[in-house]
């Protein structure tokens, strides 16, 4: 089967790189190109964002190279990000290409591809996202905040657990309009908002309906989510 790959073309950024005393203290175009290959061919399949290697690792891969430290080589900053990409257990294969596009007319770089096993694997620290409920005081940073149960009356017939799941759903985009932030569904979304110091809203119905690990009787207790929650992001682990 032919491995499934994701792309970043024509990235480009200003940013302080050399070795020559002529580019100390000066900030140049530096034009990316990334390939990752998928350790998991057909991940798509599930139309589930959770399940997949998001473009914004390759992203956040090269802004948070570029924000560790000034580099003097373009081979070096290559080899940082490849192995931050592959610090993720989607990846198998990164190809990584960088560009000076100020040094000479036209274009100079290096193209490099690093598998599992041949990058010195970095351990990429996680983005620290504080779980909070709706009574605390509205976050200043990065933050995921979960809705308290409406307490509205639940219709006769159907499933409970789920009417009451779609009530905090209601509650959470409710609650999003009054503090002025976004909502977020799925762990990508809470992932990158933090990664950009924002706070969101968790509307909890697709994590907790694709959940295996969550007891019938948590799903919609807003405290129990909350504790659920903030196992999935610090472990990193999937929430299926």
């Amino acid at each position: 089967m032919v491995p499934d790959r994701i792309h970043l073309r024509e990235h480009v950024i200003e940013a302080e790189i050399g070795a020559f005393a002529s580019e100390r203290d000066r900030r140049q175009r530096l034009r990316f190109a990334l390939t990752a290959t998928l350790a998991r061919p057909g991940t798509g399949a599930s139309d589930n964002v959770d399940s997949i290697l998001s473009y914004d690792v390759l992203v956040g891969a090269i802004a948070d190279a570029l924000g560790a430290k000034r580099f003097d080589l373009l081979e070096a900053l290559a080899e940082d990000i490849a192995a931050r990409i592959l610090a993720h257990p989607q990846a198998a294969e990164v190809q990584v290409c960088v560009e000076k596009l100020d040094r000479v007319p036209g274009a100079l770089g290096i193209t490099i591809t690093r598998a599992r096993g041949d990058a010195a694997v970095r351990s990429v620290s996680a983005v620290k996202i504080p779980v909070l409920s709706a009574r605390d005081s509205r976050p200043s940073g990065a933050a995921v905040i979960v809705p308290d149960a409406p307490g509205l009356p639940m219709p006769q017939g159907g499933d409970p657990v789920q009417m009451a799941l779609l009530a905090l759903d209601q509650a959470a985009w409710a609650l999003a309009a009054q503090l002025g932030l976004e909502i977020a569904a799925t762990r990508t979304e809470i992932q990158a908002a933090a990664s950009e110091g924002r706070a969101v809203v968790w509307a909890p119905v697709r994590m907790v309906r694709e959940a295996q690990d969550l007891p019938p009787a948590d799903r919609d207790r807003p405290e129990a989510l909350a504790r659920w929650l903030a196992a999935r992001l610090r472990d990193g682990g999937s929430a299926t």
